[in-house]
Parts: structure tokens; sequence; C-alpha cells
């Protein structure tokens, strides 16, 4: 069930970003390499995408199948709405959640934009190795000035080897401090946006006129008449 859920996910978003990317000037000259680098980036994109959508679904399909086991807990053809699956979903999307948001993306992002090292025989497999090297550099970094930090704000031994405890504690962090930032970027967009949508559906409709008075609009067509009839 999981993965036919996450296979419709995938399909879904791969037309969405197939419909919103636009053309490379790759595409144009037919190039082998640097089109398997634009196929893997885009499956990388669509995957990250597809597990976003799902993390956004997962509380809704939490409560819908909630809501139809309660009333209909009888029916032999929906017991598979239970909890194991839910909670099964949970930890897949919280997996694949953190493994985009820590090596997908960036990943993806290094890889487009890699050409091998200098010297190395040209191929994928050579944007493959400086893109994992500079990854690796950037996560080492990161873990770094992390590690200084939990040092400095803690200053007990206790900060200095929590580190070592990545899984349990600093990707759940890091993944609610991005949460958290995607939810106030949110909340600072959503008014603009919604401004902005008003304005362009103001310019495209046609303002209605039930207010005017049209008594004074019948005057003023006299008068215009009249002063046309004494131009004349």
């Amino acid at each position: 069930i999981c993965t036919l859920l996450f296979a419709s996910l995938y399909i879904l978003c791969h037309f969405i970003i197939t419909h919103f990317k636009k053309h490379t000037d790759f595409a144009a000259v037919h190039d082998d390499e640097d089109a398997a680098v634009n196929r893997i980036a885009l499956g990388l994109c669509t995957f990250t995408l597809a597990v976003a959508l799902g993390a956004v679904l997962l509380l809704p399909f939490s409560i819908i199948s909630n809501e139809v086991l309660l009333s209909f807990p009888q029916n032999y053809y929906i017991q598979w709405l239970n909890g194991s699956l839910i909670h099964g979903l949970w930890n897949l999307v919280f997996l694949f959640s953190n493994l985009s948001l820590v090596f997908l993306m960036p990943f993806a992002y290094f890889f487009t934009e890699s050409e091998g090292f200098a010297g190395s025989k040209k191929g994928i497999m050579a944007r493959v190795y400086e893109t994992s090297v500079v990854l690796l550099l950037l996560t080492l970094l990161v873990l770094g000035m992390v590690w200084v930090a939990s040092a400095i704000v803690g200053n007990d031994a206790a900060s200095r080897q929590s580190l070592y405890d990545l899984w349990e504690y600093y990707l759940p962090y890091l993944y609610s401090c991005i949460s958290l930032f995607g939810v106030l970027l949110l909340l600072l967009c959503t008014p603009f946006g919604l401004s902005t949508m008003f304005t362009v559906t103001g310019k495209l409709l046609v303002k209605p006129r039930l207010l005017e008075d049209l008594d004074e609009q019948l005057s003023c067509t006299r008068l215009e008449e009249a002063t046309v009839s004494r131009r004349i």
C-alpha cells in the first residue's frame, strides 16, 4: 500500500515538474552526458517533491482514514486503513524527508553544477565523484559548525558528546527548524499573495453597477445630448 501511494505521488509530481520545467540549452545540442545529468536531477527532485506532498497529505489522510473506520467498523474491505499503516507512513515520511533534505537535494544541485575534477576523465562518474566530495566536505563543515555552536552554548562535556547522537537528536531538530522556517515563510508570503490575487481578479472582472445612481446618469446623458445639439 505504501509503495502504491508513493508511486501515485511520484507520477503526479513528475507531470507537475515536467509541466513547469523550462527547456535547457543542452536539449537542443543533444549532449548525452548533460541530458543524463538532467534526468538524474529531475528524478531526485521528483522524489523530493513526492515526499513533500506525502508529508502535506499525511495528516488529512490520517483524519479521513480514522473517520472511515469509525463509520464502517465491520467492513472487511477497509480494514487496511489501520493504525499500523498510518504509523508506518509517518515513519517513512520522516525518514525520506530527512534523506531528501540532507542528501538528495544538495546532491542534485551540486550534481548539475559539477564538471568533474581537473585532469580526470569526463563522464557521469567523474561528476558523481566531484559531487560526493563536495557534499562530504559540506557535511563536515555543517557538523563542525553545529558542534562548535553546541559546545559554546552548552559549555559542558554532555553538549559536546551529544553530537554523536546524530540520528535521534540533530536530524529531528534540523527537520523541525526547517519546518518552522517554512511556516514562517508561508505566513509572510500569504498576505502578499492574497493581495496580488485580489488585485489581478479586480482587473479581470467587471465591477458591479448596483450602487450607481441611474437618475444622475440619465441627467448627464441629457446634458451631453443638449450640448451636442447646440454645437450642431
